[in-house]
């Protein structure tokens, strides 16, 4: 169920991944060594399934939450096969939020079904996906305002450099690191982040 496209970007993924480590966008990191609280709690947020069905972030409490703007026809689509091992691994403590998104370059075109169906059949993905929107300004959804304002999450402003970006929050919803799109979901650095 691949595009020619896809099928490209599949194969270049490891060599796109070590030229874009080397960027300053890509393998961006940012953390909260204070673990600031934030004044606006993440656990009153709300975001759209894309079956439909409006979910509380309250539902997460408890657990370890990454927050990552996903996209079918990226050089980082390959993400999707380590953030579902990451999720299966670690189900019991850790939840994987996808939010598509179609905000740089057109890499996610498809609608909510036709995104559940290719993240299903060639990644086998069974963490939370959301409705697609942008996760840029000025059309942010709600979890995004949150994860790029200071004023509501305490410290960061980091808006998703590109597709894959990750945000990680502990199990009080404090917001604890970003990390662009190079660093893997299952690299030592982000396991480390989630332990």
């Amino acid at each position: 169920m691949y595009t020619i496209r896809q099928r490209l970007l599949k194969w270049v993924y490891p060599l796109f991944i070590r030229m874009r480590k080397k960027s300053d966008k890509g393998g961006k990191r940012l953390s909260n060594k204070q673990q600031i609280k934030p004044p606006v709690s993440f656990f009153e947020l709300k975001a759209t399934a894309n079956n439909g069905k409006e979910i509380s972030m309250d539902t997460f409490k408890g657990k370890k939450i990454m927050v990552v703007n996903v996209a079918s026809n990226c050089g980082y689509t390959n993400q999707y096969e380590a953030l579902e091992k990451l999720y299966k691994e670690n189900e019991s403590k850790l939840v994987i939020l996808g939010f598509p998104a179609n905000d740089f370059n057109d890499q996610e075109t498809g609608t909510d079904k036709e995104i559940e169906q290719f993240c299903k059949v060639n990644f086998g993905v069974t963490f939370p996906l959301f409705k697609k929107h942008s996760v840029l300004a000025p059309n942010q959804n709600e979890i995004y305002q949150w994860l790029t304002d200071e004023k509501k999450n305490g410290w960061n402003q980091q808006v998703p450099v590109w597709n894959f970006s990750k945000y990680i929050l502990n199990e009080e919803g404090i917001l604890e690191n970003f990390y662009g799109p190079a660093i893997a979901p299952d690299s030592e650095e982000i396991k480390k982040s989630l332990s």
